[in-house]
Parts: structure tokens; C-alpha cells; sequence
């Protein structure tokens, strides 16, 4: 191995400061997703535990062998308040990575959720903690603890590609992922977005519910000819 590979777990990475985190928290994913140009959600199959469920923070990112929690562990005495584990469990659902025990300790360390490409377990009492959890699903069967892994690199989870320190926000519509270079840069258009949805709204609910777009829209994809319209 070479001397200048990167260990398997880098402690130290940038992270999005958290004025921008508190700011970022109070859009919802679709805005984000939208001004990101329809990018960064997660495959709906990583989803809340319960709907109502949310999160938002800066991604720790954990990469583990399926079923095995070891790392998770791990990331879990090293994480910061605000962090979101962001864990690889590479969609197995044959068994849990994380349950009751685990997702107590992270609550009580200030991590401020979990997504997982994996299953969790003790979903009943996980609900009455009101923790956030996103993952494919639940199982009981519990993981082992012996395999190595990563922590701190970046991770495809969901078919989107996080590093760590980028900024995560999760609801029931599911996981979006903001590069932690970009985000910043997005909230004012994100800011515009929800004004702009805000109008057209309430110009709807006064009875202006045609597309002013559409018949555009249809012409340019060859469902009408020029000048006619629906």
C-alpha cells in the first residue's frame, strides 16, 4: 500500500457552517431538489420511518459491509452535534444496522438523524423517541460487529453521491443532498422559489388555474402544431 493513501477513517473535514444549516433547515427538500436542477434526492426507497419525520444537518458519511455495524459505531463516538450519519449499507435488508440502543445514543450525542441505504429495527419505539431515521426498510435481525470500514469518504447512497460535511435535509417526500460548496449559493433561489410557488397558489385558489406555459410547452415536444392549442 502506498504511504500517501488516505486512512480508512479522515476525522477532519469541512462542514457546512451551521447560520447556513439553520437557514437551509427551513425549505423543504423539493425546493432544494428543484434549484439544484432536479439533482441530489435519494431513490425513493430510502424513506422516513414515519412520515412526519425530518432532519437536516451535515453528512458524516459511513461506508459498512452489509449487515455489519462496526463502523457505524464508530461514527457514531466520533460524530458532531448537527451531523447526519449518512451510511453505505450497500441496500441490505436481510438484517438491521442500527435499533433502539444506537439510535438513543445518537439523540442523546446531539446527531441530528440517520439516512441509511440499510434496514433498522425497533421501528415502534424508534416513533415514540420522535427520532429521525430514513431507511429501505426494518428487520429484526441484528448485525454483526466485526467487519472494517469507512468513515469520512465519500459514499454513493441512493444512486447520489455524498462527501462528507455536505448538507442533508429529509421529510416525507424523502432524502435531498446539497453539495456543501453550493448551498449557500442556492438558498437565495430557493428563498425566490417558495415566493413565486406561494403566488401561483393563491392565483389559483382565486380561480386562475390555467398553465400560461403549457400549450408552449406541448408545441416544443410535437404533441401540437404551431398555432393550435388545446
Amino acid at each position: 500500500m502506498s504511504s500517501s493513501a488516505l486512512p480508512d477513517i479522515i476525522r477532519d473535514f469541512e462542514r457546512v457552517p451551521s447560520h447556513i444549516v439553520a437557514q437551509a433547515a427551513e425549505l423543504q427538500p423539493a425546493i432544494l431538489a428543484d434549484v439544484a436542477g432536479r439533482r441530489g434526492a435519494l431513490d425513493g426507497r430510502i424513506k422516513a420511518l414515519r412520515p412526519r419525520m425530518k432532519l437536516a444537518g451535515t453528512a458524516l458519511t459511513v461506508e459498512v459491509r452489509p449487515g455489519d455495524n462496526l463502523m457505524i459505531h464508530a461514527a457514531i463516538a466520533m460524530a458532531k452535534p448537527g451531523d447526519v450519519l449518512v451510511i453505505d449499507g450497500k441496500g441490505d435488508q436481510t438484517s438491521a444496522l442500527m435499533g433502539t440502543i444506537m439510535m438513543t445514543a445518537c439523540k442523546q450525542l446531539g446527531i441530528a438523524g440517520v439516512v441509511m441505504d440499510g434496514a433498522c429495527r425497533d421501528s415502534l419505539e424508534i416513533d415514540e423517541m420522535d427520532y429521525p431515521v430514513f431507511s429501505v426498510g426494518t428487520n429484526p435481525n441484528g448485525p454483526t460487529k466485526n467487519i472494517g470500514g469507512r468513515i469520512g469518504h465519500p459514499v454513493s447512497i441512493g444512486g447520489v453521491t455524498v462527501h462528507p460535511g455536505d448538507f442533508v435535509i429529509g421529510d416525507g417526500d424523502g432524502v435531498v443532498v446539497v453539495e456543501r460548496e453550493k448551498i449557500e449559493a442556492l438558498l437565495p433561489l430557493a428563498a425566490k422559489k417558495v415566493r413565486d410557488e406561494a403566488a401561483r397558489i393563491a392565483a389559483i385558489k382565486t380561480g386562475d388555474t390555467a398553465a400560461k406555459w403549457l400549450d408552449a410547452a406541448l408545441r416544443s415536444a410535437g404533441v401540437l402544431k404551431e398555432g393550435e392549442t388545446l
